[in-house]
């Protein structure tokens, strides 16, 4: 994966993190390059893997997710088959949003939606509490969100 080299690259990230639906015409004008150039930093950025993909972020409030829960979960046996079958299980969720492995007093950190506390309550019920090898759950709500994750920054 290659690091962008030059500020027309970082222009150009920034530029497509705040609005990947620009032309690459638009892109071009932006950064002073012409339309082909543009389009062919752009083209080497997806290939190398540096621009991952585009995608339309959506208001998870408008579709109805009232609730975001940052789960902790601690399993107990840390081997690869029991942590392959957790991670396939947990993908498997479509309310889990976001999923790490951490380092600290639990193993897995999930963000997950629900439209309210109920439909949480069910899901931690129905689906996480059955998770393979999990030995303890915790859960914090978040009331108010800061800063969403969108943009990362560029590097020097």
């Amino acid at each position: 994966m290659r690091v962008p080299t030059d500020d027309v690259d970082r222009q150009l990230l920034v530029a497509l993190q705040q609005n990947a639906r620009l032309t690459s015409g638009e892109l071009a004008q932006m950064t002073g390059l012409s339309q082909s150039p543009c389009w062919r930093r752009i083209r080497q950025m997806e290939t190398s893997g540096l621009i991952a993909g585009y995608h339309a972020r959506l208001n998870r409030r408008a579709l109805g997710y009232g609730v975001v829960a940052f789960v902790s979960i601690s399993i107990d046996f840390q081997n690869d088959a029991c942590s392959a079958q957790f991670v396939e299980a947990v993908q498997a969720i479509p309310e889990v949003v976001m999923f790490h492995g951490v380092s600290g007093p639990s193993d897995f950190l999930l963000m997950v939606v629900a439209k309210d506390l109920d439909a949480y309550s069910e899901l931690l019920q129905q689906k996480l509490h059955g998770l393979p090898s999990v030995k303890q759950v915790q859960t914090s709500f978040s009331l108010q969100e800061f800063k969403h994750f969108n943009d990362l920054p560029m590097p020097d």
